[in-house]
């Protein structure tokens, strides 16, 4: 199974209903909303046409985790997709008290007691009631958005996609925490512009308010919106009143990072000036000519180009996806490129700062990542090989921590290798240098290769891109993603408790001890990149010495054998 990771990657693993994959729920919803005499299916002769839209702009994963039962949440979906139009409205979000969950700890059951919308008053309506805050909260919902009766009705719970083991881990880990409780549930929609790392910015919200994410469907529309469906527990009533005034305060501490920036993008420019006069790295966009593309992200695309005849590696920013965050993004990759020179670390060429059309270019790399060399080409590696592919990213990596610098998302995805397999450290989109100071961003990286302690928002430092390395060494080992039956987001949440992949069993000894001195909990606990070079570095040195002994025995049995001795 290929699995394509990114920070603002859905937690929804692919599904089929019913053992169908072709299975097109909406004629069922269509027909349901009919049968229960909806106004808007009812009175609106075009309600096919908008149903189908609404359909039309979700991705096919959608249409597998609607339950018919539900029909109305459709409608839900479709509204806050509407309002989520309007930018002063962003984000719109809608809350539901969902269930109470009476825990055992000797039990894996869940006991679902009674379900119910708390009551809500003429105050609650439109957004929020108050004029000063104009986030669309959607307090106030007709009759037919009632919550769900089951947990199991959402299509989100764990059980659906796991294996048994990790199931039982995950939910006898809540009841431990949980026992003899109540715990109640609550259902939280966000709609808002999609962009990259919005879950992390959503689960940071969602964090802030101290509730813990249960399960979490994410969904992009084709036309750059997202719909975001989380269920929780740590708000400890029923009632969501004070759950409202909860998130729109944490909603307001974020302002002004929800909708895209405006027209102004001297940003950029402005922070790199700030690093020096550009020299010769500014590149003359007239000289650089694209080809294929490469790769495609949330943000942006990768082409394989050519520039003053050497073959490159160009970033390029969608121009309707700039906003600020993206834009210091950009400006910090540069500035950490420019100060980077390593045969380990992807080769910096040059840049374009002039908005919109910004773009980094990079050696090209032809050898591709060690994610395609490992799942796609299905390469499982010997050791001597396995051990030199690991020394190239400690060694890249002990300059960058040497440098000061945190890359925040080692993983296979960015690691590269250049014609004669050397191995790079690329991708510094989310690096930064430690010596900035203030509080450093939570949930950064991807899930599967994330430090729990990044995971937690607690504070660390580069002993979580150790703690990445030891996902990927295990990768490396395994041939394997991490984590395969599980969600990133099932994953994140199994790290923070104390999950990590299983010990492969015919792995070296050494490289197992390693690997879990790698991944300690405790970030102090772990080796430095230095440390784990030596050992990597002496363990390949033992394993020539051995190859070279094992050769001369059996060169000098073969002559003790040709002499008749």
């Amino acid at each position: 199974m290929d699995l394509v990771e990114g920070v603002g990657e859905s937690s929804s693993p692919p599904r089929t209903f019913s053992g169908y994959t072709n299975y097109d729920v909406r004629n069922d919803v269509y027909n349901r909303l009919i049968e229960t005499g909806h106004d808007q299916a009812v009175s609106n002769p075009h309600f096919r046409e908008h149903l189908d839209a609404h359909f039309n702009r979700l991705p096919p994963s959608y249409g597998l985790d609607v339950n018919v039962d539900r029909a109305e949440d459709v409608l839900l979906h479709k509204t806050l997709l509407s309002l989520a139009k309007d930018p002063d409205k962003r984000p719109v979000y809608h809350i539901r008290f969902l269930e109470n969950i009476s825990n055992r700890a000797d039990s894996e059951d869940q006991q679902i007691l009674s379900p119910h919308t708390s009551p809500r008053s003429p105050s609650h309506t439109t957004n929020g009631g108050a004029a000063s805050s104009p986030k669309s909260t959607i307090r106030d919902l007709p009759n037919e958005f009632e919550p769900c009766s089951k947990l199991e009705d959402l299509n989100l719970d764990v059980r659906n996609n796991s294996k048994k083991t990790e199931e039982k881990f995950l939910t006898d880990s809540f009841f431990q925490r949980h026992e003899h409780s109540s715990v109640p549930l609550h259902e939280i929609i966000f709609s808002t512009v999609d962009k990259p790392k919005l879950l992390s910015q959503l689960s940071a919200l969602l964090s802030d308010i101290g509730l813990n994410i249960r399960e979490a469907h994410v969904f992009s529309t084709t036309d750059g919106y997202s719909l975001d469906v989380f269920v929780v527990d740590g708000w400890p009533v029923e009632e969501t009143d004070g759950l409202y005034d909860a998130m729109e305060k944490a909603v307001a501490r974020s302002e002004g990072s929800w909708s895209r920036s405006s027209n102004s993008h001297s940003g950029v420019e402005k922070a790199l000036a700030a690093e020096g006069k550009s020299g010769d790295w500014e590149i003359d966009r007239r000289l650089l000519k694209l080809g294929e593309k490469i790769a495609s992200g949330s943000c942006g695309d990768l082409y394989h180009g050519v520039y003053l005849g050497e073959d490159v590696a160009v970033k390029v920013l969608r121009s309707e996806q700039l906003n600020d965050a993206l834009e210091d993004e950009f400006a910090q990759e540069v500035a950490i490129l420019r100060q980077v020179h390593h045969k380990n670390v992807v080769r910096f060429i040059g840049a374009c700062t002039k908005c919109p059309h910004l773009c980094i270019i990079t050696e090209y790399m032809p050898g591709g990542s060690l994610y395609d060399y490992l799942h796609k080409n299905r390469n499982v590696l010997e050791l001597s090989q396995l051990l030199k592919f690991a020394i190239d990213v400690c060694k890249g990596m002990e300059y960058l921590h040497q440098k000061n610098i945190i890359h925040r998302d080692l993983k296979t995805a960015n690691l590269l290798m250049d014609t004669h397999n050397v191995v790079k450290v690329a991708d510094f989109g989310v690096a930064r240098f430690l010596s900035q100071g203030g509080v450093m961003t939570a949930e950064t990286g991807t899930y599967r290769w994330m430090a729990p302690e990044v995971i937690n928002h607690q504070p660390y430092d580069q002993k979580a891109d150790v703690f990445s390395f030891s996902i990927v060494l295990w990768e490396l080992v395994t041939a394997k993603v991490p984590y395969d039956t599980m969600t990133p987001l099932q994953a994140a949440l199994g790290v923070r408790q104390g999950l990590r992949p299983e010990l492969p069993r015919n792995g070296h000894h050494k490289l197992l001890d390693l690997m879990q001195r790698c991944w300690e909990a405790i970030p102090s606990n772990r080796p430095s990149f230095n440390e784990i070079t030596v050992e990597l570095e002496n363990l390949l040195e033992d394993m020539k010495t051995s190859q070279v002994t094992k050769d001369e025995r059996e060169s000098h049995q073969n002559d003790s054998e040709a002499n008749g001795v």
